[in-house]
């Protein structure tokens, strides 16, 4: 059975790293911009207006992640008991889970001590085809709620369900696609792990994706294209070494 949170934590180093690969990304950006106002080309404005959309969305993903993660990492400092008044307008967000499967389910555990003392009423979960939303009311005085939305792939609505025991709340969701494996629980967690991590690697340099696509062009294309790619180039390097700052 695998534990975790909704989104499994990156080390702080890897988050810490963040604002120089976003400064990369942002030189990037600036450059590219450049180099579109010097272009004449139509197949070199195509290539670097694609270039600049390309980054543009990552910067924002980086920025999207940044803030993602400072917020996973406040919620995974609080202590794991929480001492409040008894008050049953006092609701807990869940954020600590267990989950594993079969051929025909996704099993998610969810511990709340004294949950099966509770009326079965009480213990609410509505599906749809990628989420779940659980809704424990009036459990020693509070509430607690569970939300997980982009589940990595669909389940059926009808065939999903939830069963409460000693201390234990499971929820059954049953795969659309019965003998599939699911590696992560959602999709978030997915990219992450997969898409995201690379671009932390501290070895690689952002420039190199848009180098590799100004040499492409440049290898392609004729006499005239590489005369502007050249001046464009040199004119750019030029301004960037004035307004370095300005990066």
């Amino acid at each position: 059975m695998t534990s975790g949170h909704n989104i499994q934590l990156l080390p702080f180093s890897i988050i810490a790293n963040l604002p120089s690969v976003l400064t990369q990304l942002q030189k990037d950006l600036e450059e590219v911009k450049v180099l579109l106002e010097k272009a004449t080309r139509k197949r070199v404005r195509d290539a670097l207006t694609t270039e600049k959309s390309k980054i543009e969305t990552e910067i924002k993903n980086k920025v999207q992640q940044k803030s993602q993660r400072k917020a996973e990492l406040v919620d995974s400092e609080k202590p794991a008991a929480v001492v409040a008044p008894i008050t049953t307008g006092y609701t807990v967000k869940i954020s600590n889970y267990g989950w594993d499967q079969s051929d025909k389910f996704v099993k998610i555990y969810i511990t709340l001590t004294g949950v099966h003392q509770i009326p079965t009423e009480n213990v609410q979960v509505h599906f749809t085809e990628r989420s779940f939303d659980l809704l424990v009311k009036n459990l020693n005085g509070k509430s607690y709620s569970m939300i997980v939305n982009n589940l990595l792939k669909p389940i059926s609505v009808e065939g999903s369900s939830k069963k409460v025991k000693t201390d234990t709340v499971l929820i059954l969701c049953r795969k659309k696609a019965e003998n599939t494996r699911w590696d992560y629980l959602t999709q978030v967690e997915k990219e992450c792990k997969e898409k995201e991590k690379p671009s932390y690697d501290t070895e690689t340099d952002p420039s190199e994706g848009l180098m590799n696509v100004l040499k492409k062009i440049y290898e392609d294309g004729d006499d005239d294209m590489k005369r502007t790619i050249n001046k464009a180039w040199v004119e750019s390097r030029e301004k960037q070494a004035k307004g370095d700052t300005e990066f």
